[in-house]
Parts: C-alpha cells; structure tokens; sequence
C-alpha cells in the first residue's frame, strides 16, 4: 500500500463508483479530466519529504469519492468535476512520489469500471456498488493510518 500502482488504482475504482453516480453528461468529462490531470501530476516536481502528505492525499479523496456513492441525490454536476480534479492530482502526485509512470497506465483504466457500475445501478444493483464503495473506504482508512499508529511488529523494540 505504499507505492506502486495500487494506491491511485484504488482512488480511480472510489472515483468511478462515485461517477456511476452522477449526471450522465459528466461521466465522460470527469474521466477525461482525472486521466489527463493524473498524467499532468507526474511532472510535478515535489518537495523532500512530502511523500506522507502525498499519500494522505490519495487516502483522504479515496474516502471522499467512495463515501459520495452514499449522497442522497447522487454526486451533483459541479461536485463530479471537482472530485475528478482532486482524484487525478493526487493519483498523479502519489505516483510521482511513489511509484513510475508505468503505475499510471496500470491504475488509469480502474476508471473505466464507471460503465458497469452505471449499468448495474440502471438494474437495481446500486446497493452493490455502495458496499463496495465501502470496503474502498475501510481500506483507505486502515491505509491512512496504519503508518501513523505504533504497531507491534513495525518499529524496533529495546530488545534489537
């Protein structure tokens, strides 16, 4: 969970599952705009040391996005947009912290999963896509705060 192409992968599944919610005039665009925003993130040159706050960043939209599925009303026009902006900078600075553009490719096409979650909420299956969208955000928490919290195992004891 620490680089690689898993970290912006699973923040493009939340956000197309938040989109599988939204107006269907702003599925296309919000793709579009994460995708190319993402690969623009890469180029980014960022300071020493701020690998942590990229990866809080990426955790902390992938909650934000997964937990959208959950609005009453789904994801609104202006809000689909802007969830798709903050999605692709922190994909696109998370792999430049962390990971190659090779990551990119690899997580770029999580996004698609929009169109069958679409699909299956048109059915009645929406209630799928929310449990889902959950576990995203139980993983992104654990993931958040996993390094934050002193665990028994992860640190040297008195006795090394």
């Amino acid at each position: 969970m620490r680089g690689g192409a898993l970290p912006p992968a699973l923040l493009f599944a939340a956000l197309a599952f938040a989109l599988a919610f939204a107006p269907r005039a702003m599925v296309l665009p919000a793709v579009v705009l994460a995708a190319l925003l993402a690969g623009a993130a890469t180029a980014l040159r960022l300071p020493t040391g701020s690998t942590e706050v990229a990866f809080l960043a990426c955790w902390t939209v992938t909650v934000v996005a997964a937990a959208s599925v959950h609005l009453p009303n789904g994801l609104p026009r202006a809000a689909a947009i802007v969830l798709a902006g903050l999605a692709g900078l922190a994909a696109g600075v998370i792999i430049r912290a962390a990971g190659t553009p090779l990551d990119l490719a690899r997580a770029v096409p999580l996004l698609a999963l929009v169109w069958p979650a679409r699909w299956l909420r048109a059915r009645g299956g929406g209630i799928g896509v929310k449990v889902v969208a959950s576990w995203l955000i139980a993983v992104a928490i654990l993931a958040a705060t996993l390094p934050v919290v002193p665990t028994p195992g992860y640190v040297p004891d008195h006795m090394e």
